[in-house]
């Protein structure tokens, strides 16, 4: 029986909660016992430096440093008198993943393969605009993933862990590191890293704390300062925790649909035989950041005879009627051994139309860093590599 909204109680919530901490990140602490303070929200900036003796606006000038200006040594920040840079060295570091691979497309796409402390690994996609001087940072939540999608690469990797805040925004600050993007552009100034998809590895909504965690830092206002307006977050469909994302964080939301038919959906998104899409269409539909001006994207890969006919065109138009929404039709990016095939261009072009004459918006997504397996569904991490 289909859920009702009365019935996504917190305690739907608290389950999905319970068994992301069975995958939690290691504690931020260096085996030196140094603490990591990337990742720490304001008030735990503040109660570590409370600890540490010191007063409460070195937190404030700490968080200058580490989130607008970038500096990751603590002997760099001026404002701050050597002895207690010192001792600030000596209790805590700033930290940044390693950089294990870097990868750049011949459309300018550029792959990193981030590694943790741990050893573990995930991948991060710059994806500059081909014209202007932007671009999207496509930012991973967990090492491998659940959900098992059938037409995703991720999905072939076992879950190994939950990333940490500091893991998540540590991402977004290493790309700025390679585009040397500091300090934070402010006003109208251009941004090269414009905006966060977070669409990478893992289910963002699985890992939800986490990632509220590090996406509140990313929209500081006094630090990286980022939009809400400009933060897409990607999920498959985890229905609860969609209600609880909107209350708390209201970034604009996309969701992966891929198909109209549950019985279809089942298959390619397992998930569905847990929230199947009349509650994820209901769950849309109470999002609360969701507005003709900042529009619900619904994800639709295009595979080739499964899911691309007219009739799936026009159901989507009827499953979505109402909501303020766009579809953007993906062509399958193919990765090794995959079990399908892309979509025609001219079907693809026939099924974006008849979405568009319903009145919606249907982009088709043009495939960036194929080249390097940087495309939407192509990410994998590289495991067991050597120790950093």
């Amino acid at each position: 029986m289909p859920l009702d909204s009365n019935d996504l109680t917190a305690t739907d919530r608290e389950r999905i909660l319970a068994k992301a901490a069975l995958f939690a990140p290691p504690p931020a602490i260096l085996p030196d016992g140094r603490i990591d303070l990337v990742g720490q929200s304001r008030e735990d900036l503040a109660a570590t430096i409370a600890a540490a003796g010191e007063k409460p606006f070195r937190a404030k000038q700490l968080w200058h440093w580490i989130y607008h200006q970038g500096v990751t040594d603590f002997a760099k920040m001026s404002s701050i008198a050597r002895p207690l840079q010192e001792k600030l060295a000596e209790k805590f570091v700033i930290g940044r993943p390693a950089t294990a691979l870097d990868q750049k497309s011949a459309d300018e796409t550029r792959k990193f393969l981030f590694k943790f402390r741990d050893n573990e690994a995930v991948e991060t996609v710059y994806i500059p605009d081909p014209i202007e001087d932007r671009g999207a940072v496509c930012i991973s939540s967990q090492v491998g993933c659940t959900l098992s999608c059938r037409f995703c690469h991720t999905g072939t990797q076992k879950l190994a862990r939950n990333l940490s805040p500091a893991e998540i925004v540590g991402q977004f600050m290493a790309v700025r590191d390679a585009y040397k993007e500091w300090p934070s552009p402010k006003g109208d100034t251009p941004r090269l890293l414009s905006t966060i998809v977070l669409m990478g590895m893992g289910e963002p909504l699985y890992n939800y704390e986490n990632v509220a965690a590090a996406m509140k830092i990313v929209m500081d206002n006094e630090g990286i300062a980022l939009s809400r307006r400009r933060i897409t977050l990607s999920t498959s469909g985890v229905v609860p925790m969609m209600d609880k994302c909107g209350e708390d964080l209201a970034v604009n939301l996309a969701v992966s649909l891929h198909a109209v038919r549950d019985d279809l959906r089942d298959e390619l998104v397992p998930l569905n035989r847990k929230y199947p899409i009349k509650d994820l269409i209901a769950a849309c539909k109470r999002y609360p950041a969701a507005s003709n001006a900042r529009r619900i994207t619904f994800e639709y890969v295009m595979l080739k005879g499964i899911n691309d006919s007219e009739t799936d065109a026009r159901a989507l138009v009827h499953l979505i009627a109402g909501l303020p929404a766009k579809v953007n039709l993906i062509p399958f990016n193919p990765w090794p051994n995959s079990p399908y095939e892309t979509s025609l261009p001219a079907t693809i072009k026939k099924f974006a139309t008849i979405i568009m004459e319903a009145g919606y918006s249907s982009p088709i997504r043009t495939p960036r860093g194929q080249d390097i397996l940087a495309a939407c569904g192509q990410l994998k991490s590289q495991v067991n590599l050597p120790p950093a």
